[in-house]
């Protein structure tokens, strides 16, 4: 393979890491949030928060570290809303998430209209930009997909290993498994089935909010409404694909990544078919990652075995009189 080709190759893997970021912690998120039971269809809405705070206060105050927690905690907030009507008041789970979705959608586009003008100081976007890091950023191809990124992507996937030992190897998060499977049981044993959900839930919407905030502070540096473009409804998707596997989430948020890559090195690119030239629209290309999104869950769903069923009291409420 010539060098030009390693180059287009490199650029294109690391493009598809980049667009699988958001993905991947948003996924992340949400795994988070079925293992103890909840179905959160509001994704969306907590990474439009986040992205909206984070960008705020990134011009605000000019400092990373600070626009990323507001980004995070603002997904908390919205976390907390739905923890709140879905665990206490016991409400319906797939209801309240749309609902938080519209909700995050809403403040995210009204107070975005006044931020439509402004662009991050480099003194935010110089500590988020691609830091390379030393020897590994000469592996060929490898180096520049995967070493040579934003702190974000680094996070993300020592995040996801982290998590993966969390529900495997700790009794807190084979506690919280157990509360997502039969919280019956999980409470007769002595787990705190409630504070498990909120701290599991509040966890959730702050990587929702952190994967939201990628959008403004990283990806773009600038605010346009609805600025993740869907990305939370392909995370839903995702959680089901990786069958709630943090470490399968990788490399199914960065198979999405690689579709959104290639509608972007495809866009106004004119290609030949038995003579005849085709010139692809980017509505045709972005359109992408959301038929594979429909394919996935046709697949899982045609898959009946057991390792890819979902927590068994996913979607359900908990009444504790009950047990």
């Amino acid at each position: 393979m010539s060098d030009g080709n390693n180059i287009s190759v490199a650029a294109f893997l690391a493009t598809s890491v980049m667009a699988g970021t958001p993905i991947l912690l948003a996924t992340l998120g949400g795994i988070m949030n079925e293992r103890v039971g909840h179905l959160n269809l509001g994704i969306e809405g907590m990474m439009l928060l986040g992205a909206v705070a984070g960008f705020s206060v990134g011009c605000s105050t000019g400092n990373p570290l600070i626009a990323v927690l507001a980004a995070g905690l603002a997904g908390v907030l919205g976390a907390l809303i739905y923890a709140i009507i879905t665990v206490t008041l016991k409400g319906n789970h797939v209801v309240t998430g749309l609902a938080l979705t519209i909700f995050g959608t809403g403040i995210a586009n009204f107070y975005g209209q006044k931020l439509a003008h402004l662009y991050l100081p480099t003194s935010v976007t110089a500590p988020l930009s691609a830091q390379p890091i030393p020897i590994l950023k000469d592996i060929p191809i490898l180096g520049t997909m995967l070493f040579s990124q934003s702190i974000y992507i680094y996070a993300s996937i020592i995040l996801a290993i982290l998590i993966y030992v969390f529900y495997k190897r700790t009794s807190i998060g084979l506690n919280a498994k157990s509360v997502g499977e039969n919280p019956a049981a999980a409470d007769a044993s002595g787990v705190k089935v409630d504070l498990y959900k909120y701290l599991s839930i509040l966890a959730s919407g702050f990587l929702c909010g952190i994967a939201g905030s990628y959008f403004s502070l990283v990806f773009l540096t600038s605010w346009q409404n609805n600025i993740t473009a869907g990305t939370g409804w392909i995370a839903v998707a995702l959680i089901i694909f990786c069958t709630w596997n943090p470490l399968k989430a990788i490399f199914g948020a960065y198979l999405f990544g690689a579709l959104i890559g290639l509608g972007l090195m495809l866009q106004n690119t004119n290609m030949s078919l038995f003579g005849m030239k085709i010139n692809l629209s980017s509505q045709i290309l972005s359109m992408l990652p959301y038929i594979m999104t429909i394919v996935v869950l046709v697949f899982i769903t045609m898959r009946k075995r057991k390792g890819n069923q979902p927590p068994a009291w996913l979607g359900n409420a908990y009444f504790r009189e009950d047990r």
